[in-house]
């Protein structure tokens, strides 16, 4: 992926995960804040006093008038009517606003996970593009930054058109800039890098080594191309060239840490270490021996 693309969606991501937090975030405080209404009104509801028991007319008395006996059922109705339970105005009213709750609780759903993929898509890009610069520096600290051509406008045009996402077109400005300084063999190792790590192609990568270790240069960095070029053997299924190659390391370069690792591999001992010096002679041809100790007497 190109430079500039990659940009782009670093800002879309961060863009996507920012607005939709945000949103969860003010969902769930708004939901926190409807809760503690309702728990709030059950409360006052509970503390409100019940009310009073309905009150049942006394039985007629057969002394009483007709026209009391008429206001009394009167006044006995009306008193039925005010104590009979009302309905809340505001029932209809609760329902819409449980709906609405719910749908906001759901599209909360909806922006957590939106948010929570798009931090991880950009936590992702983070990692690669990073481990791929620290990857290249290691590299460049390993095979020699002395021997980089720095300062040189082809060299850094191709490293150019690498950082774009170019990167056959980097191979071949590469190899162009190593046909006219073939002393340089950082291009050559950077050849190598690009096809192992960006274009994953261990094959091409293990034939651009072969060609490196027909140079000779240091004896450990030589050792450690190695190595890394019996890595890719391995990885390619050749085990026979891998084994010949490290016993090509410890035969010609057996004193480099390379080597030990070459032996490693191969499971065989180390080198035994080299004798004690002799000392020499003192005036006269005659060792001095310890004290306490006499020559033999022939």
């Amino acid at each position: 992926m190109s430079l500039p693309w990659r940009i782009a969606l670093y800002a879309v991501l961060a863009a996507v995960a920012l607005f939709c937090g945000q949103r969860f975030i003010a969902s769930f405080g708004r939901q926190m804040d409807l809760a503690a209404q309702r728990y709030e009104s059950l409360e006052v509801t509970r503390a409100e006093p019940s009310p009073p028991p309905e009150t049942v007319p006394a039985p007629p008395d057969t002394n009483t008038p007709a026209a009391a006996l008429t206001s009394t059922q009167e006044v006995a109705a009306a008193t039925n009517v005010s104590a009979a339970p009302r309905r809340p105005a505001s029932t209809s009213a609760a329902g819409a606003k449980t709906q609405a709750d719910n749908a906001g609780g759901g599209l909360k759903g909806v922006y957590g996970a939106v948010a929570l993929v798009a931090v991880l898509a950009l936590g992702l890009l983070v990692g690669r593009d990073v481990s791929g610069y620290l990857t290249h520096r290691v590299h460049r600290e390993i095979y020699g930054e002395a021997s980089e051509p720095e300062g040189d406008p082809e060299y850094d045009e191709a490293e150019r058109v690498w950082a774009n996402g170019d990167h056959l077109e980097a191979v071949r400005l590469l190899r162009d800039f190593l046909q006219k300084k073939p002393g340089k063999l950082h291009a050559a190792f950077r050849i190598a890098e690009i096809y192992e790590k960006d274009l994953r192609n261990p094959l091409a990568a293990a034939l651009e080594y072969e060609t490196i270790l027909q140079y000779r240069f240091e004896p450990e960095r030589w050792g450690w191309a190695a190595i890394h070029l019996v890595n890719l053997y391995n990885r390619l299924g050749q085990e026979a060239k891998a084994e010949a190659l490290l016993r090509r390391i410890q035969d010609e370069y057996p004193q480099t840490e390379a080597a030990a690792k070459a032996r490693e591999r191969l499971g065989e001992p180390p080198p035994p270490a080299p004798d004690e010096a002799v000392p020499p002679p003192s005036e006269g041809g005659q060792f001095h021996l310890p004290r306490g100790f006499k020559p033999k007497k022939g």
